[in-house]
């Protein structure tokens, strides 16, 4: 178990903290919903989320196989909807792998990142479409 506390600092920012750890994070509401854009909304932390999920889970299978990773990148762009409510409607994940990465491992890793647990508790209505830039 994890516990992160979160105060409501007001004027749409928050401050968590995570309890293992001690480190902190700040939020604010973006600027298409009333807020002021200054730092990671809670949906930025959704994609981000996603994204280092899915780099991470790539990274314990890579170390196991003695695969190199370092310096490999990942991007995400998120999109949102409206309609029926304002939710995450996709998400565009952009992979760029570092050189040195045999290619037998490549479908390994990619099938990989589609098994971290943010994407498998994400709901069937969030798209995610990822690509897989080799060196």
């Amino acid at each position: 178990m994890v516990r992160i506390e979160i105060d409501y600092q007001g004027d749409l920012h928050t401050s968590a903290h995570h309890g293992p750890s001690g480190a902190r994070l700040e939020t604010d509401a973006p600027k298409d919903n009333e807020g002021r854009g200054e730092s990671f909304s809670p949906t930025d932390l959704l994609a981000t989320a996603l994204g280092t999920c899915m780099l991470t889970v790539m990274g314990i299978v890579a170390r196991r196989h003695d695969w190199k990773l370092e310096g490999s990148k990942v991007s995400v762009e998120k999109h949102m909807v409206v309609d029926p409510v304002r939710r995450v409607g996709r998400l565009d994940v952009v992979f760029e792998m570092t050189a040195g990465i045999p290619e037998d491992a490549r479908a390994v890793l990619e099938r990989t990142a589609h098994t971290c647990p943010v994407h498998k508790s994400l709901h069937p209505d969030t798209e995610v479409n990822a690509t897989f830039r080799w060196a």
